[in-house]
């Protein structure tokens, strides 16, 4: 297929897509299916090899979010039943970060409800990232604590956190229609502000709110823009007591095409499989593994995955390696600039989790134009995180 060719060949070169190629991969069939992650995983080998990165999220502060947006648990007026605490402390935290790490995980992401952290807040985070780093002086710590005021992300960098998270989620002319209480230049501003302080910026999207085609490829667009080291991609996990509780709008093979078209366009960044893999792509899951090179390991934040040791299997099985911690996640051009001044010159997008606080949750009510016919709804594969972090019980990792 020419468009395929085409594709790899400017993937190889870190050259930008057209909108009308994006669209068109995710345009193509089921036939063509095996043909578009062949094409992808040859852009995703060549930059990353078989290597596949393990992040761990660690929920810090569970529920009573006051922003509205439409696709998260923890949302306001959100009747999921999920786990509420406030603040882990810092030794607690650490103790749930220290699961992640014993099953591979080389990143920690150190997540929070709310619409962004007071000033005491960096202060309670700070001091869990020292706690962290002090049992594991190698392991990456993203933050992700909603939208950040002057300041705030230097003093996070200054603690010693690696990444700061902040998802764009959805295009810029639906976002609207997901969230009221924030805008999306809200979001880009954090993004920014992530950056200039020299953090590694995480940024990406949540699929199956209901959106086009045309919006998807509008958000992947904007992530390259932006130039985030590292993108997640997530698929609604649509929650009971959410508005978009009956949004199932994703098959497997939607979610394949998705994250091809994502690899296209932003070849040599993180591409990350995060929330839904388990209830959106279930038994196609080690494909994606040749599109994405980083995945989470064990649960998310309010919802369970599969068993982290499955995880392992299912890499080891697909012909993959988990990502050492002395291994440099990045190409060299990535890396080098990330250790600069934080300006990430070059080429691709990125980023980390989904929703409001930027983690694991679900949807927005996007346009509909494009969506493909709704999948069989699959709730039973939707389980409410009742372990790990915020409870007695062990975690999954």
């Amino acid at each position: 297929m020419d468009l395929l060719n085409t594709l790899v060949d400017k993937g190889l070169r870190r050259e930008m897509p057209t909108r009308e190629e994006a669209l068109a991969v995710l345009a193509t069939s089921d036939d063509d299916l095996l043909d578009v992650v062949t094409a992808a995983g040859k852009v995703r080998r060549h930059w990353f090899g078989r290597r596949v990165k393990l992040n761990y999220l660690v929920n810090l502060k569970s529920g009573l979010c006051p922003e509205d947006c439409s696709y998260c648990s923890q949302r306001l007026g959100s009747k999921a039943d999920i786990l509420k605490y406030t603040w882990l402390k810092p030794d607690e935290a650490s103790q749930a970060a220290a699961a992640g790490l014993a099953g591979g995980a080389k990143r920690v992401c150190l997540v929070a409800s709310g619409r962004g952290p007071t000033d005491r807040d960096v202060d309670r985070v700070s001091e869990t990232i020292k706690a962290i780093k002090e049992q594991n002086e190698e392991v990456e710590v993203c933050a992700c604590l909603g939208l950040l005021s002057d300041g705030q992300a230097e003093r996070l960098r200054a603690a010693g956190a690696d990444a700061y998270n902040h998802n764009l989620n959805t295009s810029e002319s639906t976002y609207g229609d997901i969230t009221t209480t924030h805008t999306y230049a809200d979001r880009v501003d954090t993004v920014r502000k992530a950056h200039a302080a020299g953090l590694s910026a995480c940024s990406g999207l949540i699929a199956g709110m209901g959106e086009s085609d045309e919006d998807l490829v509008d958000v992947v667009f904007s992530l390259r823009e932006l130039d985030p080291d590292s993108v997640p991609v997530n698929f609604l996990i649509p929650f009971e007591g959410t508005p978009l509780a009956k949004e199932w709008n994703l098959t497997p093979q939607r979610c394949l095409r998705i994250l091809a078209m994502v690899r296209f366009v932003c070849p040599d960044v993180e591409v990350r499989i995060a929330g839904g893999r388990e209830v959106h792509l279930r038994s196609m899951q080690p494909l994606a593994l040749h599109l994405a090179n980083s995945i989470f390991l064990g649960d998310y934040l309010t919802s369970e995955g599969q068993a982290g040791k499955a995880d392992l299997e299912m890499i080891a099985d697909a012909g993959f390696e988990v990502e050492g911690a002395g291994e440099v996640t990045l190409p060299a051009h990535r890396a080098d600039a990330a250790h600069g001044c934080g300006s990430h010159a070059e080429g691709g997008c990125g980023s980390h989790t989904e929703g409001g606080c930027g983690s694991h949750a679900g949807g927005g009510v996007c346009g509909t134009a494009g969506a493909p016919a709704a999948a069989e709804p699959r709730t039973d594969l939707v389980a409410v995180r009742r372990r790990g972090a915020g409870t007695d019980l062990a975690p999954n990792a």
